[in-house]
């Protein structure tokens, strides 16, 4: 099987915040488009030194991370994101990788935007109880 790779659009969640309160022009809202590899052995998201320093995201704090081959080090964590795949939408922080690494998507944001991996189509897929919006469980 191969990997799943999915187009994630990301912007700068504080100056989306700032544009609508009128106090930043829409122009100046930093966004990008990058392609992510699906990894559900993965907690959070995580991008790039270099897509972090593009979107403007300024580094929070420093978590303690353990890679697939166990081997564990400090990254830092930056602040809001937006980030949406296909038509759903969420705001998290970010794990800081290494510059020019892979963008990956952990359990958190498949939670939270309600997505099944479908290995055998290489894809993400909504729940299908749930096909129009996430469906998140509070019990």
């Amino acid at each position: 099987m191969g990997e799943i790779v999915v187009e994630v659009r990301l912007e700068n969640a504080i100056e989306r915040a700032l544009q609508r309160r009128g106090a930043l022009p829409e122009s100046q809202v930093r966004q990008l488009t990058v392609q992510a590899v699906v990894d559900t052995g993965a907690v959070m998201l995580m991008l790039p030194q270099d897509v972090v320093h593009k979107l403007g995201l300024t580094e929070q704090r420093t978590v303690l991370v353990r890679y697939a081959d166990e081997r564990t080090e400090e990254r830092p964590i930056a602040e809001i994101v937006t980030l949406t795949i296909g038509d759903r939408t969420m705001t998290t922080e970010c794990i800081v990788g290494p510059p020019l690494s892979e963008s990956l998507i952990g359990q958190i944001v498949l939670e939270r935007l309600d997505l099944l991996v479908d290995c055998q189509n290489r894809q993400l897929t909504p729940r299908p109880e749930s096909p129009y919006y996430p469906l998140l469980k509070l019990k």
